[in-house]
């Protein structure tokens, strides 16, 4: 029987193979048909996972996706997608046009479906995944722990959300400048780094896992922020519900299906979460409407379960609810937005991490680069006190790392004014001064 079922299984598997080569994908791409943006047609066999295939490649080109119509049903999978630059402009460079039409178009039926340029495709860092719970002055600790251990950090993003805190780092070993292989090693920064993310609290867990793969970083914090079920709010949790993504779900009883309707603010990457989240929770979108051309998005995705099932039940609908309002809350920038670009060095992240928290700043996101030799670092920070940030201590902040490569870009009404002098002001002064920065003209 176990026989039987294998063969069957393989047999499936090269019908859909054929059927694949047979009918490939075709990308369509007209500068021409809409005013304001390029339009990018997607035809191809369907299978699960596809729709987040082709938006995770539009989302790692920072291509900005204004409107989409996306229809599934039966065999064959077509996406209509309005995309601009970061200006807002028309999609004109050859070069982005070529990927997205390999990327998307025949070429992707021979290839892995695990496609992105977000994920660095050589093998020659480690890659340390970190789950657990959120408290002020975490991404320093851990960045110390990994500077003692001599781990230089190439690139890294850190999430918060609900008290809990998710982090995906590439990092090489300072000696070689490679990955790390040494058994005895890689089991020391495990123990290390878990013990630094149980902290104080063990009523949740902390998880490090450590791998050399290739791994979509923003994809992973996705699935280990789900895993570690962030989406599960506290009874007493009184955030203004205001603040929070409008989310429904309603079954279409006479066509079968579940219908989502969000809404919530526009931003970058917003359709990309939801679809990723709709996918790894096993649900297939069959159609589904997009309109981000003002400040509110508005999302509408008529799904089922894998299993050929809409939501059967009030708990499932809930959990939907729960999980797409997390999905869209995480990427949400709270706090105040400062970047830092400076030649790179072993110990860096440690050193700028520990001025923040010990100026009572907490980091609630982090994004870590590694470019060319120059580290180009953004961090959201707030006040470990919940008040807005002080406007000294941002000054003396970046007065001793240095103010043509420390930006503030944030809000001004996120800073508040300070009274007196910060006492910190000249205690990092010397901290950088040694140091080679690149110039405010290198942002």
């Amino acid at each position: 029987m176990e026989i039987n079922m294998r063969f069957s299984n393989d047999m499936d598997d090269e019908y859909e193979k054929l059927f694949r080569r047979l009918n490939p994908p075709r990308v369509v791409i007209d500068n021409e048909a809409c005013k304001n943006a390029t339009v990018i047609r997607v035809d191809s066999a369907n299978k699960h996972g596809k729709l987040l295939e082709v938006v995770q490649v539009l989302t790692d080109l920072n291509l900005i996706i204004t409107k989409a119509y996306i229809s599934s049903d039966g065999g064959w999978f077509m996406d209509v997608f309005n995309v601009t630059d970061q200006d807002g402009k028309k999609v004109i460079d050859e070069a982005i046009l070529d990927i997205i039409t390999k990327s998307l178009g025949t070429e992707s039926c021979f290839t892995s479906s695990i496609r992105s340029f977000g994920v660095k495709q050589s093998v020659d860092h480690t890659a340390i995944e970190l789950t657990g719970s959120d408290r002020p002055g975490l991404l320093s600790e851990v960045s110390a722990v990994l500077t003692h251990l001599k781990c230089n950090v190439l690139n890294a993003e850190v999430w918060t959300h609900n008290m809990r805190a998710a982090a995906v780092m590439q990092v090489t070993d300072e000696e070689t400048g490679s990955a790390i292989i040494d058994p005895e090693k890689l089991s020391r920064i495990k123990e290390l780094l878990c013990n630094v993310l149980k902290g104080s609290n063990k009523s949740r867990g902390a998880k490090t896992v450590v791998s050399h793969g290739v791994t979509h970083i923003e994809r992973r914090l996705h699935q280990m922020m789900f895993a570690d079920r962030d989406y599960e709010r506290a009874s007493n949790d009184e955030l203004n519900e205001k603040q929070r993504p409008n989310v429904s779900v309603v079954n279409w009883h006479e066509k079968d299906y579940s219908v989502i309707t969000i809404r919530s603010k526009d931003r970058a990457k917003l359709l990309f979460d939801t679809v990723c989240t709709l996918t790894d929770m096993e649900y297939v979108v069959f159609h589904a409407n997009i309109d981000a051309e003002g400040p509110e998005a508005h999302q509408e995705y008529y799904i089922k379960h894998v299993d050929g099932s809409p939501v059967k039940s009030e708990a499932e609908r809930q959990r939907i609810i729960q999980c797409l309002e997390a999905a869209i809350e995480r990427r949400v920038s709270e706090g105040l937005k400062l970047e830092l670009c400076t030649v790179d060095r072993i110990g860096l992240l440690s050193d700028v991490t520990r001025i923040f928290r010990e100026n009572s700043l907490t980091v609630t996101r982090a994004e870590v680069a590694t470019r060319a030799g120059k580290a180009v670092n953004t961090f959201y920070v707030s006040d470990s006190s919940g008040y807005p940030v002080d406007a000294k201590t941002i000054d003396s902040i970046r007065q001793a790392i240095g103010r043509t490569i420390l930006k503030v870009t944030g809000s001004p009404e996120e800073l508040k004014p300070a009274s007196q002098e910060s006492p910190t002001r000249f205690l990092f002064g010397g901290l950088f001064k040694s140091r080679s920065f690149c110039q405010l003209s290198d942002w």
